[in-house]
């Protein structure tokens, strides 16, 4: 367990795959009539609660200062309400398996916020391997969803902004991040955060009856908040291990366990151009992993406030 927790690798694997199970635990909720905001509050309100429970099991608790409330607020915002707002939103119309693949434009637009900030570059076979990733996350989008159900490029879009929504959130995490705040405690405030600004939007756009649906889907509800739960205490280690460029690749995972889900587990049919695509995306994982082994693990990086720069 100690190898997999400093293993930037076994990490992104992890992380990616447990995100990835959220497309088709969402889609069977979708189905049941669930609204995408109540669903999205289920994920970070079930997390958070499970979260909070082992801090507290293990006699820690969250010291709030000024700089963790705007740190667990804007986390909350950028990085998962509004994400899964989008995606549980899109797929009923894109399907499990192409809105996952949505993520995979996820490192290619970290990287491109990353060098306008000055965050951190990536060495030249990273580069390589994110534009390798890219070229299959373009083909994949051409498909525009299932075969022979082609989305109204209306979702198309929706569906691209998730990819800018994480992206801004893998940077600012990094360059915000509390000094001596650990992950758990992290995930626990920024999840508990999101649920309240979740069910803030819930209660004054659709009212209590909105939750109803939810009595349809026990066991989905169960898997959802186990598998999001140990995701999140895996995804803030990434965080710290691999910086931001190295952890918006899980979208890479993610979208390869969303594929396969949905094909095998949901029915979703989709073309061999699509297929095609994954693979390309799988490509430039490996590669991007090679150029993190190579530049060995990078030392977290800070940039000051805009008010004590001179």
């Amino acid at each position: 367990m100690q190898f997999l927790w400093d293993s930037a690798i076994g990490l992104l694997a992890m992380t990616g795959g447990l995100l990835g199970l959220t497309l088709p635990f969402g889609k069977l909720a979708t189905e049941a009539g669930v609204p995408a905001m109540v669903w999205a509050f289920i994920i970070s309100g079930g997390a958070g609660g499970v979260l909070l429970l082992a801090l507290l099991l293990r006699g820690e608790r969250i010291r709030l200062t000024p700089h963790k409330l705007r740190y667990f607020f804007l986390t909350a915002a950028i990085s998962y309400a509004i994400p899964n707002l989008l995606m549980f939103s899109a797929i009923p119309h894109l399907g499990a398996g192409y809105t996952g693949i949505m993520f995979t434009l996820s490192p290619v637009i970290t990287l491109v916020f990353s060098i306008l900030l000055g965050v951190r570059r990536p060495n030249l076979l990273g580069a390589v391997g994110i534009a390798v990733g890219f070229v299959g996350a373009v083909m994949v989008a051409l498909t525009r969803g299932e075969a022979g159900q082609a989305a109204d490029y209306f979702w198309v879009a929706i569906g691209l902004l998730i990819p800018v929504s994480l992206a801004a959130g893998n940077i600012y995490r990094t360059v915000d991040w509390p000094e001596g705040t650990g992950p758990i405690e992290l995930a626990v405030g920024s999840h508990l955060a999101s649920a309240t600004l979740l069910l803030a939007g819930i209660l004054t756009l659709l009212g209590w009856q909105a939750f109803a649906p939810l009595a349809g889907v026990p066991l989905v509800i169960v898997g959802q908040v186990a598998s999001a739960s140990a995701m999140f205490v895996f995804f803030f280690r990434l965080q710290a291990v691999g910086g931001p460029v190295y952890l918006s690749q899980i979208g890479y995972v993610a979208a390869a366990v969303g594929l396969f889900a949905g094909t095998i587990l949901l029915g979703e049919h989709y073309q061999l151009l699509t297929w095609l695509a994954a693979a390309i995306i799988t490509a430039g994982v490996f590669i991007t992993t090679k150029a993190q082994s190579q530049a060995g693990a990078p030392a977290p990086v800070r940039i000051e406030p805009a008010s004590s720069r001179s």
